[in-house]
């Protein structure tokens, strides 16, 4: 329930998470009305199990709303480890999928870590598919290269938050840029602001602009999650979303972003920098973070059940 049960997710995913723990940075319950907050968020179909009064699982079954293909998501579908094997993932599994038939979702996608063999078979078991993989990859950013065909024509400039001109070029270039990306849902103004200027992780965030010819072409972002660097003990910042106009890609566009944001990141004192992109990424992103230096830390599994 809205502004009841929020201690209670939080309590549970931080539980389950813990086998996540090179990634998962936990979450508190002034981050989650944070997260509440967004244009886009879904307060339906959530769902807490419970075993002797006690909640010990998550799910959340989103519908989302401007999908073309009607296509919803499992979002945080978790049991603590102790109460696995005890039926209460097959249930909440059940009440996901009948959660988006009933919302009239004609695709699901869920996840899972790579060493959960247990949540593959049973998502197998339930006719989902594998349909891409998701790789966490890390960079040591005292081995960064340059000279790798990066282009030095490109002028880069920083999005100027209090500029609804710059956040309005955001919205354009992240739908132009994402259109052909599988799972890309169109982003409204006010969700590309909102992601600039309220974003509950990255308390610390930077995006840049590319132009070439004195027009746009492309942007990135650079943030700093200080929670997931305590937990951690570690001086790490992330590379946001890289996106180039199709007509300007193989231009080495995105090669220089990259650079950039790696460069503003080690000015911050970090000492790594993390990414995350899709082996089905049209744009073949994964090779340009290799190019770079990037290394993969994990893996992660998408599986599709088609209704």
């Amino acid at each position: 329930m809205k502004g009841v049960d929020e201690p209670v997710w939080v309590e549970v995913l931080d539980a389950a998470y813990k086998e996540y723990e090179s990634w998962w940075r936990g979450i508190n319950v002034e981050e989650m009305h944070e997260r509440e907050k967004s244009p886009s968020f879904d307060f339906e179909g959530r769902f807490i199990a419970e075993l002797d009064e006690k909640p010990v699982g998550l799910v959340y079954a989103h519908a989302e709303k401007l999908s073309e293909e009607k296509k919803g998501f499992i979002y945080d579908f978790c049991v603590i480890p102790e109460f696995r094997d005890r039926g209460v993932e097959e249930k909440l599994a059940e009440v996901a999928i009948n959660e988006l038939k009933k919302r009239g979702m004609n695709v699901i996608q869920s996840w899972t870590g790579c060493e959960r063999s247990d949540r593959v078979q049973l998502l197998e078991e339930l006719d989902f598919k594998l349909v891409y993989k998701t790789f966490d990859m890390e960079i040591n950013l005292s081995n960064v290269p340059s000279n790798i065909g990066e282009n030095t024509q490109v002028t880069i400039s920083p999005l100027r938050k209090n500029v609804e001109e710059d956040i309005r070029t955001l919205n354009w270039l992240t739908n132009e840029c994402y259109e052909e990306i599988p799972n890309y849902s169109p982003r409204t103004i006010e969700e590309t602001r909102n992601s600039v200027l309220n974003h509950s992780h990255l308390k610390e965030q930077e995006i840049f602009f590319a132009a070439l010819d004195q027009k746009t072409v492309g942007y990135t972002g650079v943030g700093i999650d200080e929670k997931y660097n305590i937990k951690q003990n570690v001086k790490s910042g992330r590379i946001g979303r890289i996106g180039v106009l199709k007509p300007y890609r193989r231009k080495g566009i995105g090669t220089r972003l990259v650079l950039h944001g790696l460069k503003t990141l080690e000015a911050k004192s970090m000492i790594k920098a993390m990414v995350d992109t899709e082996d089905n990424n049209p744009t073949k992103a994964v090779k340009l973070y290799e190019k770079v230096g990037f290394k993969v830390l994990q893996e992660y599994l998408t599986f599709e059940k088609r209704l």
